[in-house]
């Protein structure tokens, strides 16, 4: 069993969605390294022979898109931050304001479209494939931003916000409907003013297998529940082939997400961050490129002068 593989099955089976890292764990993965590049150039010849490519990406690469991210100052819905609602108990206590909560989530992502980011990672994946080179992108976002973009080859690893799982069957369904159900039309306002719904737990989402009839929840990792580890594994096997790997607008702080590219680069494979700022594990990469991520990563995943489309 590969390093990536063993740290990786090691730290889910004792950490969580939403984790941060410890202090030590931050400390070993800021050991003193050499500056990353901002050399555009070389990163492009790098690019230029990659034939697995590997794009992690995070909040960052939609921040651009105007998807609200309900993180730090400022990152509320009504009076509750996410952490607050995005649990299991919360579910279990109040599943009327959480589902108000996610379909608020919905309803703005459905006026939301890629940006030039997604777009870019999108068209390099086309691109390269006839090449019969391959990019697989590995999320945490669950706004389906790089779905519409058309990204094919997508690991969701946080879920979606239009899936749903059944609290009784299991059963996972996408769910476009916009409301996802009648009692819910109308609901979800963001403004602390705002009064819960107190939608009966019948008029919630239901499940429509045959004879289930049970309560729906979001298709979503929550605070306190651990990856699916069927995508883990997916995970494990991409990031243990790629010749070249992308962060694209993620702290790299919470875990297990956070140890990917840093494993990628432990065996000497080029790593290269796309973040406005640099991250706790920016000097164990290759590369950086500050700023916004719709105007650096357009360059960096163009067609490059090598390369030839049949």
């Amino acid at each position: 069993m590969c390093l990536f593989q063993f740290t990786a099955r090691r730290l889910v089976s004792q950490a969580h969605c939403g984790l941060k890292a410890s202090s030590s764990k931050k400390q070993k993965f800021c050991l003193e390294m050499a500056r990353p590049s901002s050399n555009m150039a070389d990163f492009r010849e790098v690019f230029a022979k990659a034939k697995h490519i590997a794009i992690i990406t995070g909040a960052g690469v939609s921040a651009e898109s105007g998807v609200p991210t309900f993180r730090g100052a400022g990152g509320f819905w009504r009076k509750w931050q996410a952490q607050e609602l995005a649990t299991p108990g919360a579910f279990a206590r109040n599943p009327s304001r959480v589902w108000e909560f996610y379909h608020y989530r919905r309803e703005v992502m459905l006026s939301k479209h890629p940006n030039a980011a997604h777009i870019a990672i999108a068209e390099c994946e086309k691109r390269l494939s006839k090449q019969g080179r391959s990019v697989v992108v590995i999320t945490q976002n669950i706004d389906e931003l790089h779905r519409k973009a058309g990204t094919r080859h997508l690991l969701e690893i946080h879920g979606s916000l239009f899936k749903t799982r059944c609290t009784s069957c299991g059963n996972v369904a996408a769910n476009y409907r916009s409301p996802i159900c009648p009692a819910l039309a109308g609901k979800g306002a963001p403004d602390p003013d705002t009064e819960d719904a107190a939608i009966p737990v019948e008029d919630l989402p239901q499940c429509e297998e045959d004879g289930c009839n049970g309560l729906l929840r979001p298709h979503v990792v929550w605070f306190g529940e651990a990856l699916d580890p069927g995508v883990l594994t997916a995970v494990e096997k991409e990031l243990d082939i790629c010749d070249l790997c992308l962060v694209v607008g993620t702290s790299s702080v919470v875990y297990p997400a956070a140890m990917f590219a840093p494993q990628v680069s432990a065996r000497g494979v080029p790593v290269a961050e796309f973040n406005m700022e640099t991250t706790p594990a920016t000097n164990r990469f290759r590369f950086h490129f500050p700023g916004p991520c719709g105007t650096t990563l357009p360059p960096a995943l163009a067609r490059h002068e090598t390369e030839i489309i049949s």
